[in-house]
């Protein structure tokens, strides 16, 4: 994969988080530098949500942030409930969001999971091994969150 194709895939994932808080009506997201991770040591928050790839491309993404952010965006969205499911249907949907939408720019050979949601640090978060990490850091307000892309 040229170095132009991976920025190109890390571009597609930037816009389509950037379009989701769009379509909220939100203020737009900061997108930091993107860098690698080492995939023993998977950055995790209070909410994540997991989208397996398969097909052309094998691997994950996933998006996680604290539980103040989620709280924020629910109550920006008019849910008064606040509770843990509701963070992490919210959780799951950002990260389904995110995944539809580079399945929509790669085709119908970049073929998604439903999206697993892990509240809290699990025991074990493992990213495929032998496969380039990359950890984009967005910002929203004053709220950090991170999608990390891990493909073939």
């Amino acid at each position: 994969m040229s170095k132009n194709l991976e920025q190109d895939t890390i571009e597609v994932f930037i816009n389509s988080l950037a379009h989701f808080y769009q379509q909220l009506g939100l203020d737009e997201v900061e997108i930091g530098v993107p860098y690698l991770l080492d995939s023993n040591h998977p950055i995790v928050e209070d909410y994540t949500g997991i989208i397996g790839i398969s097909g052309r491309r094998k691997g994950c993404v996933y998006y996680t942030c604290p539980q103040a952010l989620l709280s924020y965006i629910l109550l920006a969205m008019g849910e008064k409930d606040v509770t843990t499911d509701h963070l992490c249907d919210l959780v799951g949907e950002i990260a389904n969001t995110i995944a539809g939408n580079a399945r929509q720019a790669f085709g119908a050979e970049f073929m998604i999971s439903v999206p697993v949601v892990i509240k809290g640090e699990p025991e074990k978060v493992s990213l495929p091994k032998n496969t380039r990490c990359v950890v984009i850091p967005t910002k929203w307000k004053f709220y950090q969150s991170i999608i990390v892309v891990a493909l073939e």
